[in-house]
């Protein structure tokens, strides 16, 4: 029995021996090895052999890069405003041995020299400089905490500002400050987008006009030119008119004048043709009273004595003067008249015309290129023909106090009986 004891014992006393004397190191990881209380040197990651009860552990180091966030620092700027700042450093142990035996505490150490530096660093800063140049602070923190800790067995990757918080009161004074700068740039845009549709208003109200008075003036020449023509054309036309008239009362005036003297009246003829003009000449509005005369066939019965000669019957007869030689008289369709009855258009009125309309058509250019729609262009105004109106044969003239052809054959049947 006693001896399966002591062979109990020194079983056991080989196992522990067996495991102090290895040791497995996980990757990224180092060990701080010392034998006898003293440096021996750095266990690599994997599996390490030590002399058991000699040899001993001191530290083990995550060769890893890691990640504090240290808690928000009062920090006064140059100002005089206290503001909190909330930091967060990236650095890695290089060295082992210098982070174990240089530093008690190396991440004390990085969070006190970061609340330093950074209170130096913000302290010649104003307020607005401090929220504005995280960056430049990130950098100056990184060069310094890297320097010092280099020492240390440390490398500092990276310094981050995680927050800059000011008082309330000038977290107020800031709100109010951003509010009445976005109202600024509010009104500023809201004046600029005003003014420019006051001038694109402006630009096309001027464009309007521009364009309402050119139309206006095309219009009115267009306006002035028809009316030149109508009064040239009505004036033509009143003069060829005037002139047809004039023709065919002297054609007419000849006819009556030669039944006249072709019929040899009495006065008995002439007397009845007097009393039948009477009634007529009296339908005027103004004429009230007629005076008839006395002795109007004396005067009638002079007058056919004056013209006329005693026939066999003793009554007195018309007798035809001798037919003095013929005068020439100008010709009716005389050169110089010929024109008077051409009523085509003027092609100077004409070329006037396309003249406006062109410009009529024309665009007037504006400060911004706008579409409009495509207007096909009006035809050419064409020189209308009008057919000239030939000269008709004059007829005699039918009125009050002139003989026509029946009324002449009558009074010469009247004389004849």
């Amino acid at each position: 029995m006693t001896a399966f004891i002591v062979l109990a014992v020194i079983v056991l006393l080989v196992l522990i021996i067996a495991v102090k004397s290895v040791l497995v190191i996980p990757q990224a990881t180092a060990a701080v090895v010392e034998r006898l209380g003293r440096f021996k040197g750095v266990a690599a990651p994997g599996l390490n052999f030590l002399v058991p009860f000699f040899d001993r552990v001191r530290a083990r180091i995550d060769l890893r890069e890691q990640v504090v966030s240290f808690p928000p620092q009062p920090v006064i700027t140059q100002d005089n405003l206290t503001v909190s700042i909330d930091t967060v450093v990236y650095f890695q142990v290089t060295d082992p041995r210098a982070a174990v035996y240089e530093i008690s505490n190396y991440i004390v150490g990085v969070e006190q020299l970061t609340t330093t530096t950074l209170r130096n660093l913000v302290g010649g800063m104003s307020l607005e400089e401090t929220l504005t140049s995280r960056d430049q602070i990130n950098n100056q923190l990184r060069g310094v905490l890297d320097e010092a800790t280099g020492r240390w067995g440390i490398r500092v990757a990276r310094v981050e500002l995680k927050a800059i918080d000011p008082p309330p009161s000038i977290q107020d004074s800031m709100e109010k400050q951003m509010r009445a700068d976005r109202e600024k740039r509010a009104m500023i845009l809201t004046a600029e987008g005003q003014r420019e549709s006051s001038i694109k208003t402006a630009e096309g109200q001027k464009q309007s006009q521009i364009l309402a008075a050119e139309g206006q003036k095309q219009a009115t020449i267009m306006a002035a030119e028809a009316e030149r023509q109508s009064r040239i054309l009505r004036a033509q036309g009143e003069r060829a008119a005037r002139y047809l008239q004039a023709q065919g009362q002297a054609k007419a005036i000849e006819k009556v004048f030669a039944a006249i003297k072709a019929g040899k009246p009495t006065p008995e003829v002439l007397a009845y043709q007097y009393l039948q003009t009477l009634p007529q000449m009296a339908q005027g509005d103004a004429n009230k009273v007629w005076l008839v005369p006395s002795d109007y066939g004396k005067a009638l019965e002079g007058f056919a004595r004056m013209l006329g000669a005693p026939g066999e019957d003793g009554v007195f007869r018309y007798e035809p003067p001798v037919e003095p030689p013929p005068v020439s008289r100008p010709e009716e369709d005389d050169e110089s008249i010929a024109d008077w009855f051409d009523t085509s258009t003027d092609p100077k009125v004409a070329e006037a015309v396309r003249a406006a309309e062109e410009v009529a058509r024309k665009e007037v250019p504006g400060p911004l290129p706008t579409a409009r729609p495509h207007v096909p262009p009006l035809p050419a105004p064409q020189d209308v023909a009008v057919p000239e109106v030939a000269a008709a044969p004059p007829h005699p003239a039918v009125g009050p106090g002139v003989l026509t052809e029946q009324q002449q054959s009558g009074s010469t049947e009247l004389s004849d009986g």
